[in-house]
């Protein structure tokens, strides 16, 4: 059984659109409370007992109520921009699961049924069938100082070849570089090493120090701990400006 600390974000089915929903939730949120607050004078000076439904409700925007709006779009998109900039590890959190979700989705790794709709009147019955997912494989996400790790849990079902050569499908799908494979009593783990070009150093800032040896921002050799390593890699891929 995974240790619950390991085992991160589970990859659910409905992570297939898990960016359009996270941040078109977050700022239509922050739209509606923005816009509530510039007009809550507004609010507060109507007298909501005197509405009558039955006869309509009339609403004229005004420049004020103009204002408010174009405030309230600017505010949402300086906290995307905000976001982008300075959240740049979570986003890429974010489109990873959603990838993981579409990649099991599309080469149909999961199984269902068929199940009958509902239509618009209850008391009728419905002639469209939507599918509904029985079995979805556990797949768990996480990012830690610079490493990916997704962790497969292997159940001798149809689909364990698949999850257990996810190797190519993942380097080239998260652009991320396979570092370790293990293979547990009942799950794989694969490590990845997360954006690699973003995070190489300058040959200056190589230095040792407390037993330490720092490889690039996110790898450092524990040179005291494990003596030895070696350091291979093509052509000029070492090579810094």
């Amino acid at each position: 059984m995974l240790k619950k600390y390991k085992k991160g974000n589970r990859i659910r089915a409905s992570d297939k659109t898990l960016a359009f929903r996270l941040y078109g939730g977050t700022l239509l949120l922050v739209f509606t409370v923005v816009l509530l607050l510039l007009n809550s004078g507004q609010i507060r000076r109507t007298n909501w007992e005197a509405i009558n439904l039955s006869n309509g409700i009339t609403f004229m925007l005004t420049p004020y109520h103009v204002f408010t709006l174009i405030v309230s779009l600017l505010v949402c998109a300086l906290l995307a921009f905000l976001y982008c900039h300075f959240c740049f590890d979570y986003k890429k959190q974010i489109q990873h699961r959603q990838k993981l979700a579409r990649m099991i989705l599309e080469n149909c790794w999961y199984e269902f049924e068929s199940v009958q709709g509902n239509s618009f009147f209850t008391d009728l019955p419905s002639s469209k069938t939507k599918e509904k997912i029985t079995y979805f494989p556990k797949l768990y996400y996480r990012m830690e100082k610079g490493l990916l790790h997704i962790q497969c849990e292997i159940t001798l079902g149809k689909y364990q070849d698949q999850l257990l050569n996810l190797e190519k499908k993942l380097e080239s799908g998260l652009y991320c570089e396979l570092t370790d494979k293990i293979l547990h009593d009942s799950y794989v783990e694969y490590t990845l090493l997360y954006d690699t070009i973003a995070n190489r150093i300058s040959i200056e800032d190589v230095q040792a120090k407390d037993g330490h040896l720092q490889l690039m921002k996110n790898v450092c050799w524990e040179y005291d701990s494990l003596p030895h390593m070696l350091i291979a890699g093509g052509t000029g891929g070492g090579y810094v400006k």
